[in-house]
């Protein structure tokens, strides 16, 4: 077992979870409640990393982190370090390439809940902020929790976008998914197969919560 590599999975895999979860609480009630004609195309661009190739969006995203592009060159003018290759680097990419993870399944959970519900909460003196914490984050928590485990499991096992962008530096950004394919190429069978099992059973795991969730929410509507 990588446990160097295995830490800096978990890590992505933690700060990606961290920073998206406003993201898709914000965006994701918001597209669930805005109505407007470019509303499609504002999904289909949150969606858009799902059926795009890895590989391509993490060319793009290489690209964009580059010296001469506008984004990579003003936070080496910010920071001093370049973006490509470092785990910063790694840490966006992953935050967009894992954007609909977080935002669909609390864009769905949102959309379930029935408008005159908001507007009960209104009546009742309760103001936009206070219906959002007492009404609206109770109901949507289950859609939540599956976007957090969506984005934690996809975040392990991502590779391409991961090895366009950061490469396989050790201990900086070589992560469990990069060291099995390592482990193959160097014909080590028996450390491919066990890393390979940890990510399958966090695969399986994170699975059985999103279904457990998704049946428990059947059984209260039932």
């Amino acid at each position: 077992m990588d446990w160097t590599a295995l830490s800096v999975s978990l890590r992505l895999a933690a700060f990606t979870c961290l920073l998206l979860l406003p993201v898709g609480l914000l965006l994701g009630r918001w597209l669930a409640r805005a109505r407007f004609h470019a509303k499609p195309l504002c999904e289909a661009i949150v969606a858009l990393p799902l059926v795009l190739p890895p590989t391509v969006l993490g060319f793009y995203l290489m690209m964009s982190f580059g010296s001469e592009a506008p984004l990579g060159t003003l936070w080496q003018r910010v920071t001093g370090e370049g973006l490509n290759f470092t785990f910063t680097g790694i840490l966006l990419a992953s935050l967009v390439a894992n954007l609909p993870f977080a935002v669909q399944p609390v864009q769905r959970a949102f959309e379930s809940i029935p408008p005159n519900l908001r507007e009960a909460a209104w009546c009742s003196g309760l103001s936009p902020w206070q219906t959002l914490w007492r009404i609206e984050l109770p109901l949507v928590w289950p859609g939540v929790i599956s976007a957090l485990a969506l984005t934690f499991a996809h975040t392990l096992g991502e590779f391409g976008v991961i090895l366009m962008v950061g490469g396989a530096i050790d201990g900086e950004t070589r992560t469990l998914a990069i060291a099995i394919y390592d482990r193959v190429q160097a014909f080590d069978e028996a450390g491919a197969g066990a890393m390979s099992a940890m990510l399958l059973t966090v695969s399986f795991l994170t699975i059985g919560v999103v279904y457990g969730l998704a049946g428990r929410r059947r059984w209260r509507r039932g």
